[in-house]
């Protein structure tokens, strides 16, 4: 997600889904299958809990990422067919599963991703009753001579250490993602996203009623937010401060000096610099840090410049000023264009969350 939020700072997550439409939104679900559970079934088993998209949200395309590592367990029965990676849905109450690709897995020279469409799937699944948002999938291989079972290890997938043979476990999010683009059909507020935050460190700094075996259990939960959220920061890399700030210069005149009552300058777009840490976001926003925001200051006073994009009523209430200062205030010096920037965080949920917000930096100035 991170390598994601880069390829696309600066532009609108759209980028990312050619031809399929624009989006606000793209949302990385963890695999939260456990070792036991992807043994259930042959091959490897994957677990998303996609409860927390929205049934406003439109889907527009998802996308299964599994990572693969050159494996170095010696391929002793190399068939004549390479093998085929076969991804299906987990079988359902009546055991039926349904095959979604079958495709020849390719020879790895290092690590990558496989990624897979699954968007249909998806978007099958969403029409479910709501007690039922785990999504689940099953990947397999097998011979392309035989059709016969293969172990993933094989190919370089799978538990421990994604196959490498070192061991020791991989991070969630370095197993598996479903990645999922989607477009609201609301104005989004970045205050929604403030409040459940709030609620979600709330909920993980209480303490239990009947401490037990998991008393610790929202500790620990609040404790792997805030170490996924800085391992994930940590690949940042060596990102600049205040890369989606949007913007250029100009953008509601100059300064005017000399102009203006009490030799105040004219309404013009002035520097504000917004540091997430500071506001003490920063255990849950990812990227970026910090960016340029800008205010709008100074006064609208009679005659207004064009470029200030005065209102009719802006006019006209300048104008009264000029004349009876107590008769009407004056206009005021406000945003009259703004631009969004994208925010990589830790959702409530625990997701990492590539989200695109109008309105966050001022590109003009007005009188209104």
């Amino acid at each position: 997600m991170m390598s994601l939020y880069r390829s696309l700072e600066g532009r609108a997550p759209a980028a990312a889904t050619s031809g399929h439409g624009r989006v606000d939104t793209i949302t990385g679900f963890t695999d939260q299958a456990t070792q036991d559970e992807s043994a259930a079934e042959p091959g490897q088993s994957f677990l998303f809990d996609v409860s927390s998209l929205s049934d406003a949200d439109e889907v527009v395309k998802a996308e299964l990422r599994v990572l693969r590592r050159r494996s170095r367990e010696p391929d002793r029965d190399s068939a004549t067919l390479p093998p085929l990676l076969l991804l299906s849905t987990c079988p359902d109450e009546a055991g039926t599963a349904h095959l979604l690709h079958s495709r020849v897995a390719e020879p790895l020279d290092g690590a990558r991703w496989e990624a897979f469409d699954v968007t249909d799937a998806v978007l099958s699944h969403r029409r479910w009753p709501r007690a039922s948002r785990k999504f689940c999938l099953v990947l397999r291989a097998v011979t392309g001579s035989e059709s016969s079972p293969l172990a993933l290890r094989r190919l370089g997938f799978g538990w421990p250490g994604g196959g490498d043979g070192g061991g020791g476990g991989t991070a969630a999010e370095e197993r598996a993602l479903l990645v999922i683009s989607s477009r609201t059909q609301r104005r989004e507020s970045l205050f929604r996203e403030i409040r459940a935050q709030a609620r979600a460190l709330r909920a993980a700094a209480e303490p239990p009623p009947d401490p037990g075996p998991g008393a610790g259990s929202r500790k620990a939960t609040l404790g792997g937010r805030r170490r996924r959220r800085t391992a994930l920061a940590g690949t940042r890399g060596a990102q600049g401060s205040g890369g989606s700030g949007g913007g250029g210069g100009g953008g509601g005149g100059g300064a005017g000096r000399g102009h203006g009552r009490r030799g105040r300058s004219r309404c013009s777009r002035k520097p504000l610099h917004v540091d997430f840490k500071e506001l003490g976001w920063d255990d849950w926003i990812i990227a970026p840090l910090d960016y340029e925001a800008y205010h709008c200051e100074g006064v609208c006073d009679f005659p207004l410049r064009s470029h200030l994009e005065p209102t009719n009523h802006a006019i006209i209430q300048t104008l009264l000023n000029s004349m009876a200062p107590d008769a009407a205030p004056a206009s005021c010096c406000v945003p009259a264009r703004l631009s969004p920037i994208s925010i990589l965080y830790i959702d409530a949920a625990n997701n990492v969350v590539y989200k695109q917000y109008e309105d966050m930096v001022v590109e003009a100035c007005g009188c209104r």
